[in-house]
């Protein structure tokens, strides 16, 4: 039977859940447990796919293609574990299998209520996770803060998962607040001791307590916490705040939570093999070289809108001992002032992916900048048919090209709907979502960073590259270097003529790992290096090249 981990949090939101259940689970995978990884999000929305990057900030893909909470990209690449659709669940997903079933008549006429059928149905999602691959443990992390109503079903649920599968086999894990009044001149520990007596009130008992602070808690705190939380002292841990969140798993690991976790659930002490971890922390620290990195987008007000590009960023920065300053651009502000303002001392420039016509000639902007300054680029979805936008307008002359999305009437939509998009409805869940194969170009960029000639990535889009303009690209200049296995589709584009321009239907950003950087991001930062390095060693070739297209463009 699997052993059971639930990660709730208290006083307020964004307190860290997600990065300290993933933490857990990095550190019992590194002692050799197997571990599968739920969030339980309390929003009425079926699946975040619908919600604005405003409110909910990046939607994360799985292999098999579910629109996911920005929490499960934590959970891949602290534990190197792919998740899947049983890996997010959501207030309105669990009200809709319901409802179905009522519509169905599996309650045979029963009155529907909260409880049992809605925590069933809950429970039923968690043992789904237990039985698919038998990890010895399920690390389920609640979403929102105790006392939400929105909650509370979620935490009823729980709270009768002991009972179900016995006291031995479940730990509840509490991440509260431990604020520093600076004018008091001390640690306040009660808002941790309302957060617990919240918990306690609707029948759970934390286990152990992992308290966020921006300091060490001392002894004398955490015994206090422990008398009056009723929580054994070795299970009070300071959660402190630290430089990068790659750094969090040694610092539990110090706290001992993985060996506490153990003790209450009788598993056998195991010694964790960290070192690779060790060594991806210790080189984060002891970067070498400094790269000015530009995401040009229209969702910059909140980073977690690119949460994945920015860790798949630092990824392979830290593979070349490395360390990024990123700039972020709205691309609305292109439009008004123009490229130049924002991107003159950047070394590398990438375009992510997003939805709508709103700052849309800005990112196009931004793709011909970095074309004609030979700065290295990367785009994203909707980044690559920007890039194909731009070719299309300043290259194949083609001034009004565009994309079906933004201008249906456009007399050159070089990017247009995908065929199998054409009568869908519903936005939710409809996309071409998931893991899909691409055939690479032999000789291309692309084919030498994957040196693989058949690769697997995840998709999240609706439009594509219109095949009507396919040969004129390639007559052009342009390159196509990677298709769908059976050549339709477009997947890459790249400009052999540029230091580094590549462009994915693709979101690659969804597959890198601290100790597997993704090879477009290691690519790009490489370039970015390779650029500057050529800048410092030869500054009358880079002055002469500013100049030439400057007045290129002008």
């Amino acid at each position: 039977m699997a052993k059971y981990i639930f990660v709730t949090g208290g006083v307020v939101s964004s307190i860290g859940k997600g990065i300290v259940a993933a933490s857990l689970g990095r550190l019992l995978k590194s002692r050799d447990y197997s571990i599968a990884i739920l969030k339980l999000d309390p929003y009425i929305n079926v699946d975040p796919g619908t919600m604005s990057p405003f409110q909910h900030g990046e939607v994360f893909v799985t292999e098999d293609g579910a629109e996911t909470d920005l929490d499960l990209g934590h959970y891949e690449r602290f534990t190197d574990t792919s998740m899947s659709k049983l890996s997010n669940v959501t207030t309105g997903a669990i009200y809709q299998a319901v409802i179905n079933k009522e519509r169905r008549g599996d309650y045979h006429g029963g009155t529907v209520q909260v409880i049992p059928h809605i925590t069933s149905e809950i429970k039923d999602r968690i043992h789904r996770v237990a039985n698919n691959g038998n990890p010895d443990m399920v690390i389920v992390e609640i979403g929102g803060t105790v006392g939400d109503i929105e909650s509370l079903p979620f935490i009823e649920a729980i709270r009768q998962f002991r009972k179900d599968v016995g006291r031995e086999n479940v730990v509840y894990m509490h991440v509260t607040l431990m604020p520093w009044i600076p004018s008091a001149g001390e640690m306040k520990t009660k808002p941790t001791q309302h957060s617990v007596k919240e918990l306690q009130s609707v029948g759970i008992q934390p286990d152990i307590l992992v308290c966020r602070s921006d300091r060490q808690l001392p002894q004398n705190i955490k015994d206090k916490i422990s008398e009056f939380c009723n929580i054994q002292p070795e299970c009070v841990m300071t959660g402190q705040d630290v430089k990068s969140i790659y750094e969090v798993p040694l610092a539990m690991e110090r706290e001992g939570l993985a060996e506490q976790v153990l003790r209450l659930l009788g598993m056998p002490q195991r010694q964790p093999d960290l070192r690779s971890w060790q060594t991806l922390v210790e080189r984060l620290y002891r970067s070498e070289h400094t790269v000015e990195v530009a995401i040009v987008g229209k969702y910059v007000r909140l980073s977690d809108a690119y949460l994945s590009v920015i860790e798949a960023l630092k990824h392979g920065a830290i593979a070349l001992n490395s360390n990024i300053n990123l700039h972020w651009v709205n691309s609305e502000d292109i439009e008004v002032y123009g490229a130049e303002k924002f991107l003159g001392d950047i070394d590398a420039i990438v375009v992510p992916g997003g939805f709508g016509h709103r700052g849309v000639n800005g990112k196009v902007a931004a793709v011909s900048y970095a074309r004609d300054r030979q700065i290295p680029f990367l785009g994203l979805c909707l980044g690559m048919q920007c890039a194909v936008i731009d070719w299309a307008r300043n290259v194949v002359n083609l001034s009004d090209a565009n994309s079906a999305e933004f201008a249906p009437e456009s007399k050159n939509p070089v990017i247009h709907l995908l065929p199998e998009q054409q009568d869908v409805v519903n936005l939710g869940g409809t996309m071409r979502l998931g893991l899909y194969a691409c055939r690479l170009v032999p000789h291309t960029l692309a084919h030498q960073l994957y040196n693989e000639a058949i690769i697997y990535e995840r998709h999240r889009h609706r439009y594509e590259f219109n095949n009507a303009y396919r040969s004129l690209f390639l007559e052009s200049g342009y390159v196509i270097s990677g298709t769908s296995p059976d050549g339709r589709l477009v997947e890459t584009v790249e400009l052999p003529s540029h230091p580094y321009f590549i462009a994915t239907q693709f979101h690659p950003e969804f597959q890198s790992r601290p100790s597997r950087p993704h090879p477009l991001f290691q690519g790009l930062i490489k370039a970015a290096l390779d650029r500057k390095q050529q800048q410092e060693s030869h500054p009358e070739e880079a002055q002469e090249l500013a100049l030439a297209t400057t007045l290129y463009v002008e």
